[in-house]
């Protein structure tokens, strides 16, 4: 999910370079809204494995 926001993040710098405004807020938006979404799943995973107490298993 992390590689969804950078691709969008550099489809914005992209965008930004050549001048295209609306596009470059439009991908930040974007990339923002992934990350955010990717960082509230990562906590409440950690969580989750804080209070069901497993430890991960080595290969």
């Amino acid at each position: 999910m992390l590689g969804w926001a950078i691709t969008f993040l550099i489809v914005a710098l992209v965008a930004a370079i050549f001048g295209f405004g609306g596009i470059a807020v439009f991908a930040v938006d974007i990339a923002r809204i992934i990350f955010f979404v990717a960082i509230v799943l990562f906590v409440i995973s950690a969580i989750v494995a804080l209070i069901r107490g497993r430890t991960p298993t080595m290969p």
